[in-house]
């Protein structure tokens, strides 16, 4: 019995490849859509220069009843030219920002899929709502126009799993193409669990991340219900992570995408490393559909499967992008978190890039693994913009409002979701040994 159970897990037998589970994990490319900037470049920039993307709603979206006054908005975003003008019109928002940035990071990656065996490149993509944008339009045309005038395009445009499927679509790629759906975890799950997979040696590639476009009407108005969202009239005040006077978040738009691949197939083919992916952790809390668990049991025991997967030592993490959101209980479960992983007296640099960017949602983890890329490549903290007022039950570094260049070989980066779920992955400086 032992012999079989050892010949299962190494070979399958009805699929005939070999599993694996030592494959290196590693990044090649990055495309990013963010309310700071829609290249790698500018994004980074942006970043490093604490650059506040949050901006006044227009007037459309300043809702009567609600005192929501700013958004992280994309306001200079074109499809083009990877989608056609006329095509773009069939295919929401959310999907839209997820093939750009695909797109994008397959090209940073130099893949040409011509040359690659497309049933071993997958696509694992999250969003925590999908188009929120299209079930309410289309909601309002039921009411108004009828049944007849809903449009055949609603629920292909509208659910959640179609920015994977439209990136799978638009990129030829056929491996596993799926869709994690874990609220405000999804993009750090997808990358995750994308780790998995390569780790696995069940795909060569995977294009993975999140993307979000939840900046409607009914996206304001549901999130203010829940008194979740900042009340706040000034930008530069608004999204505040671990400030005394934080009062909620702000919501933001846009994605984040990774080229991953082994790190055979990769340097089989010459490409540039740019990090890579050591550590994965996913927990749930079982607690409750929105509050995180009291004294953050579940996010610390995230970070330490992750730190266990990678085998180091809560030492050896010089950077941390906290989920940071700006609430009372998030920023004050997280630093708990933080200190029962890596001690209460903890140096380690943290910082919230939602500051800059306000809360993607499911796009989160995809923008800020991103940005954890950049750090372990540059050696660059990028800062908790907007931090004037310490909270004492906040005692943590959280590279107050000035980024700073320190050496940095392990990051990790975490997002929490409703619904009790949380996520964690750690990258690695690239070291070829």
């Amino acid at each position: 019995m032992a012999v079989w159970q050892c010949k299962v897990w190494e070979y399958d037998l009805v699929n005939k490849w070999e599993v694996n589970m030592e494959n290196r994990v590693v990044i090649t490319g990055m495309g990013v859509v963010s309310p700071i900037g829609n290249t790698i470049e500018s994004y980074w920039d942006s970043l490093k220069e604490g650059k506040c993307g949050i901006k006044v709603l227009p007037e459309e979206l300043q809702l009567e009843g609600t005192k929501v006054n700013v958004a992280g908005m994309v306001t200079d975003f074109s499809p083009e030219p990877y989608i056609e003008k006329r095509e773009a019109k069939r295919i929401a928002r959310f999907s839209q920002f997820a093939i750009y940035a695909s797109k994008k990071a397959l090209e940073m990656a130099n893949i040409d899929m011509e040359k690659e065996d497309a049933d071993k490149v997958g696509v694992i993509i999250g969003s925590g709502i999908g188009a929120l944008d299209i079930i309410e339009q289309e909601t309002i045309k039921l009411h108004e126009k009828g049944a007849r005038r809903v449009s055949p395009l609603f629920v292909p445009m509208s659910i959640a799993n179609m920015a994977a499927g439209n990136v799978s679509i638009y990129t030829g790629a056929k491996g596993i193409c799926s869709t994690v759906v874990t609220a405000c975890a999804s993009g750090t799950q997808s990358i995750g669990e994308a780790f998995r997979s390569l780790k696995a040696g069940i795909n060569d590639v995977i294009i993975a991340g999140g993307t979000e476009a939840c900046i409607t009407p009914l996206g304001i108005a549901g999130f203010n219900a829940l008194t979740a969202l900042s009340t706040t009239e000034d930008p530069m005040r608004a999204s505040i992570p671990f400030d005394k006077e934080r009062n909620g978040f702000v919501l933001g738009e846009g994605a984040g995408i990774l080229v991953m691949e082994t790190l055979e197939h990769a340097q089989k083919r010459g490409a540039k490393i740019l990090a890579e992916i050591v550590g994965y952790g996913t927990t749930g809390d079982a607690y409750h559909i929105t509050k995180p668990m009291p004294g953050g049991e579940g996010a610390a025991k995230a970070m330490q499967l992750a730190l266990d997967e990678a085998k180091i030592k809560p030492e050896e993490v010089d950077y941390i992008n906290a989920h940071g959101t700006s609430t009372y209980y998030n920023d004050l479960y997280e630093t708990m978190a933080i200190q029962k992983v890596f001690g209460e007296e903890t140096k380690v640099a943290i910082s919230s890039t939602k500051s800059m960017t306000g809360h993607l949602l499911g796009g989160a983890g995809g923008i800020e693994a991103v940005a954890v890329a950049k750090v372990v490549e540059e050696d660059f903290v990028p800062p908790t913009i907007g931090y004037e007022h310490p909270d004492e039950e906040c005692p943590l570094d959280y590279v107050p409002n000035t980024g700073r260049n320190q050496k940095v070989r392990y990051a990790l980066s975490n997002s929490f979701g409703f619904g009790s779920h949380n996520a964690t992955i750690i990258m690695k400086k690239w070291e070829d040994a």
